[in-house]
């Protein structure tokens, strides 16, 4: 089963460097859609979260499907820090 991660980040945001990081580091693969290229879509994250705080993520389920399996992910409303988010990510791609 393939799974994609892609991550809402902001060039002047210093928690999305630092998730951008913690990916690298532990060799974690994602998109990442800065918030001011990918407006459209970024917009459209927040009108279902009801949450504009970045970095947030999606976590996507067999990307290649009709109708792959979505989670979206954002701060303050499914997780506190950047650790517990950097924690959920890896946790989607082990399992």
């Amino acid at each position: 089963m393939d799974k994609a991660v892609v991550l809402f980040t902001m060039k002047s945001c210093p928690f999305c460097v630092e998730l951008k990081e913690m990916l690298d580091k532990s060799n974690i693969q994602f998109v990442d859609r800065d918030i001011d290229d990918y407006e459209e879509e970024y917009n459209m994250f927040v009108n279902i979260t009801e949450n504009d705080y970045v970095p947030a993520f999606m976590l996507i389920e067999d990307p290649e499907t009709e109708e792959p399996l979505t989670e979206l992910f954002a701060p303050d409303r499914d997780f506190d820090d950047i650790n517990e988010g950097f924690e959920i990510i890896k946790s989607f791609i082990i399992n």
